[in-house]
């Protein structure tokens, strides 16, 4: 089995331009529904679920490989060899990002765009640099996660979410609880205490970045150091709550890469 059948890939869209899609953590690729469509109809559009995530993700999901993001950028890498694929736009939500960085700096031919939603390079404060949270409440969210997995779940499904859209939430909800609960607590683990500043400092390619005016897990800060950081970058500030935009604000997202993909107007 390749790693792409492993993480359940998925191929749809009648472009000649080859898209991928890499969603967050606690989602799956379902994520993209709503946005899916369109990028159908100008793209080739291929998906997966980031290991550990997805209806039997513990199969896919190894604690050393996966205990640093470049271990998702080699699944990446894999999928990218078995497709065949030598010139993509990547489009990652979240820690897919900063996944997208990891690969795109060690390896950037097979890249021509890279588009980040509410993606952090680093999520803990540190001097002058703003990510959002203090050790202490990283700390706080391991701790709840290994009290009471499932009641912990369904409480970030709400912050995360941000705005009151009820089957959001219960989807948010129903996809991080379906992870398994010490692969989830690794993988938060992963992904508070990585520090990818270097790394999305180095990237050469195209950037496009897509930030909400209120996210409770990337501030605004964040998004403006990624903007300083990456050479011919663009930033987006759309306005939507919430750090999953592409579910809860489509249309606003859609705007977005109609004018930074294609060129077309922003309708």
């Amino acid at each position: 089995m390749t790693r792409f059948e492993e993480l359940h890939g998925r191929i749809s869209g009648h472009g000649d331009r080859t898209l991928i899609l890499s969603h967050g953590f606690g989602t799956d690729q379902d994520a993209w529904a709503g946005i899916r469509p369109w990028l159908d109809t100008h793209f080739r559009v291929v998906s997966f679920d980031l290991a550990g995530c997805g209806p039997d993700g513990a199969h896919s999901y190894d604690f050393q490989r996966h205990g640093s993001i470049f271990g998702y950028a080699d699944d990446l890498f894999d999928i990218i060899d078995e497709l065949g694929i030598d010139d993509c736009i990547y489009v990652g939500h979240s820690v897919s990002g900063m996944v997208g960085a990891a690969a795109a700096s060690t390896r950037p031919e097979p890249f021509h765009q890279i588009v980040m939603i509410g993606a952090s390079p680093r999520y803990l404060n540190d001097g002058g640099y703003v990510g959002g949270f203090e050790q202490a409440d990283v700390g706080a969210v391991y701790d709840a996660m290994a009290a009471n997995f499932q009641a912990w779940a369904a409480g970030y499904a709400q912050a995360v979410v941000g705005v009151p859209d009820a089957a959001a939430i219960e989807d948010f909800a129903r996809t991080m609880g379906q992870m398994r609960p010490d692969i989830a607590l690794a993988t938060a683990r992963t992904i508070f205490e990585s520090d990818l500043r270097s790394v999305a400092a180095q990237l050469e390619r195209p950037t496009h970045l897509v930030q909400t005016t209120q996210d409770v897990a990337v501030p605004i800060a964040t998004a403006n150091w990624l903007h300083r950081a990456i050479d011919r970058s663009t930033l987006d500030i759309i306005e939507a709550v919430g750090h999953l935009p592409h579910v809860t604000a489509s249309a606003e997202v859609l705007r977005v890469l109609e004018r930074r993909l294609t060129g077309g107007p922003a309708t």
